[in-house]
């Protein structure tokens, strides 16, 4: 029963992470993508300079490992939050790394929109922001779904090495139990629930994506 507790709570640490700091990436995210690809060249509001800088500041970040970013962030999450060490704690680091990620893969999802319908809106009279809300995002909308699917399967992963300094969550469990006292059961489990977690995202990401893309 008490390890019963452990794998409860656990478990429940690395939803409220992922799904946290996901929700936070979506609402950061999105804006992000679309600004990368309207000031890119030729789109609706080319800004090569101010592309160029937020495509940098993008990159940049995703080329930190995560494992990197959690130790680099410390003094930020602790002004954040108060304390570096923690399952809220984590979700700063897990935040900053799934934003410019998910913004990478909105823009590509908003890329692969018809020329033609902005196009359209364009000869209509739209204003770039009507043309990004009732196109664009409508259009992408499968894309953006399949991507938010991948980010979270991702942040699952990234709430695993959170768990090597304090973050809890199931990484932790794996650590503290599997790894530092050689129990290869805690271990094996450990591992099945995150594989069920992430087979049950993917298949409920693909089950909207397609509803969305069949309407």
């Amino acid at each position: 029963m008490p390890m019963l507790y452990e794998f409860l709570t656990a478990t429940w640490q690395t939803l409220y992470m992922v799904f946290i700091s996901g929700l936070l990436a979506i609402i950061f995210g999105l804006p992000l993508g679309v600004l990368l690809l309207i000031t890119r060249h030729q789109q609706i509001s080319e800004n090569k300079y101010l592309n160029g800088m937020v495509g940098g500041m993008v990159n940049a970040i995703r080329s930190i490992p995560f494992i990197i970013l959690l130790v680099a962030l410390i003094p930020l999450t602790r002004l954040i939050v108060g304390t570096s060490i923690g399952t809220t704690a984590a979700i700063v680091p897990l935040s900053i790394a799934a934003i410019p990620f998910f913004g990478r893969i909105v823009e590509s999802a908003l890329s692969e929109v018809s020329q033609g319908l902005l196009e359209v809106g364009n000869a209509m009279g739209a204003t770039p922001f009507q043309i990004i809300r009732k196109i664009l995002i409508p259009e992408a909308r499968p894309a953006i779904i399949n991507g938010i699917t991948l980010m979270l399967v991702n942040l699952i992963g990234y709430s695993a090495m959170a768990g090597a300094i304090g973050g809890g969550g199931l990484g932790d469990l794996a650590i503290r139990y599997g790894y530092q006292r050689f129990d290869v059961n805690i271990m094996i489990a450990t591992i099945i629930i995150l594989i069920i977690m992430v087979q049950c995202l993917q298949l409920v990401g693909d089950f909207i994506a397609k509803k969305l893309l069949h309407r």
